[in-house]
């Protein structure tokens, strides 16, 4: 075989070999962004009952919580506000965006809210909010989150 044909076969296998290898990689962040996204629900359903056990298996030991009003919470303040109570009528996620890189992912969505109030009334919120996760061995943990004021519609 002349080189020119061997060197075109190595160049076939290479292109070959990098293509697979990028479907691979592209397969495996798709992977991470759903369980990332997974976790995010989780954590809707988790405030949403006031599950406190799943929140604590939710968050990171050093949360750092942002409301759209400036309010910040750690992860004592964020789990004390939420556990055994039932601070929300309803939450709907709209819009999200995940973005893995490496152990760590950030999430965009649109955060709109149904919130009972201690006085029995209700109010509602409709904010943007980023979240950043990281990855642990058993799954991801919210690290940081903070809303924002959107635009009235």
């Amino acid at each position: 075989m002349s080189l020119l044909k061997r060197f075109g076969a190595a160049a076939r296998f290479v292109a070959v070999a990098a293509l697979l290898a990028g479907s691979a990689a592209a397969h495996a962040a798709d992977a991470d962004a759903e369980r990332v996204a997974h976790a995010v629900e989780r954590l809707r359903v988790a405030m949403l009952d006031g599950n406190g056990a799943a929140l604590r298996t939710l968050v990171e030991d050093d949360l750092t919580y942002g409301h759209s009003s400036g309010q910040l919470q750690d992860r004592a303040a964020f789990l004390k506000t939420l556990d055994g109570t039932h601070a929300f009528q309803s939450i709907a996620l709209s819009g999200q965006t995940v973005t893995v890189s490496g152990d760590s992912a950030w999430v965009r969505h649109t955060f709109d809210s149904v919130n009972n109030l201690p006085d029995g009334k209700t109010s509602t919120a409709h904010i943007g909010v980023l979240q950043v996760w990281k990855r642990h061995s058993d799954g991801w943990r919210l690290f940081a989150r903070q809303a924002y004021l959107l635009p009235k519609e």
